[in-house]
């Protein structure tokens, strides 16, 4: 596999994913760079919603393409935002900072903050692959309770991370990749493709 189109538009997710593939000397290109749409996400699962990405890219662009579906999932608001974390607080226009202040609302007065970013990766080879890579990750930490940090994107700057007294957004890229939920799928994702799995 040389060329690989990655179904986001997101440039945050964009980076990630160039920095972690960088090893395997794939060329990533992104879905924007061939004029592709977003594919619509209609699915209350992240790998449904995944696969629907990963589909729509590669049957457009007839390349392999790698799909995420990713986000942040609140014990006590049940599981929310997850598929809907990019537009927690709508889409007129998408914001991290208006989900973030949406989601200090909710959780105000709430005494469990336990919370864990996922991420499912979808790669196919070709838009019809009966037998896609799949790769799961999760990342728990703790709702805080007010915006800390610069750096991530995304929920970061209210993830904290109990075990290493810091919010996500206050990570280096290399400590965030090393135990982030992206950062573990892409090593499960990586070993399949370096073992074989994914040829």
């Amino acid at each position: 596999m040389k060329k690989l189109v990655i179904a986001s538009n997101n440039p945050g997710k964009l980076r990630e994913f160039q920095f972690l593939l960088q090893p395997l000397g794939i060329e990533v290109l992104t879905q924007a760079q061939l004029g592709i749409a977003e594919a619509e996400e209609p699915h209350v699962t992240f790998i449904e919603n995944a696969l629907a990405k990963a589909r729509h890219v590669s049957r457009l662009s007839g390349l392999p393409a790698l799909a995420d579906d990713s986000g942040i999932c609140v014990t006590a608001l049940g599981g929310a935002p997850g598929v809907q974390s990019a537009r927690y607080a709508g889409d007129n226009p998408k914001s991290d900072q208006r989900n973030n202040e949406k989601l200090l609302q909710d959780m105000q007065g709430v005494a469990d903050r336990r919370a864990h970013y996922y991420c499912v990766l979808v790669l196919l080879h070709h838009a019809d692959d009966p037998q896609p890579l799949i790769a799961e990750g999760e990342w728990h930490g703790e709702i805080a309770h007010e915006e800390r940090g610069e750096g991530g994107f995304g929920y970061d700057p209210l993830f904290w991370l109990p075990e290493l007294g810091k919010m996500s957004a206050e990570l280096s890229r290399d400590e965030k990749h090393a135990i982030s939920h992206r950062g573990k799928a892409m090593k499960v994702l990586l070993h399949k493709l370096q073992s074989g799995n994914g040829a």
